[in-house]
């Protein structure tokens, strides 16, 4: 077909086209709403055919199921030593980060001194740096394991 006799060429100068009056075949109304808008109104219908698990949430998940994880490096560890540490019988700093409320200890920086360490959670680089000070980490499962 010439494009000289589309529909849409013998319709210029028309205001709408074909499209009725005063705005039709605009912006979203004509259609129901952009996006989602609906679903729980006029488009109830297609919402539980092609999305049955759209609202509400499992039951059985936890709504929050990440704890907050806190942690530690390195670095840090000869102050809060010199805070909330004790020393055991054979001279070593002892430290329960757990009991300040810290979860792991990271690798992060050096240490000076031999401070034994309990932690529920240590990375490699902790653990490595901190035997080659001469210290000691202690795992919490270790300490129930033991009682």
């Amino acid at each position: 077909m010439a494009t000289r006799f589309r529909k849409s060429r013998r319709q210029r100068g028309s205001r709408f086209c074909g499209w009725g009056q005063i705005g039709q075949h605009r912006q979203s109304g004509s259609r129901g709403g952009t996006g989602g808008a609906g679903k729980h109104k006029h488009f109830w219908i297609r919402t539980v055919i092609e999305e049955p698990d759209h609202f509400g949430h499992d039951s059985t998940k936890s709504m929050r199921q990440n704890r907050l994880i806190r942690w530690i490096n390195l670095r840090d560890l000869s102050d809060l030593a010199a805070r909330f540490g004790s020393t055991d019988e054979h001279g070593k700093q002892k430290l329960d980060l757990r009991s300040i409320g810290y979860d792991k200890l990271l690798g992060g920086g050096t240490l000076q001194k031999p401070i034994v360490v309990q932690v529920a959670k240590v990375s490699a680089t902790a653990k490595q740096k901190i035997e080659l000070a001469g210290g000691e980490i202690v795992l919490n499962e270790e300490i129930g394991s033991k009682q």
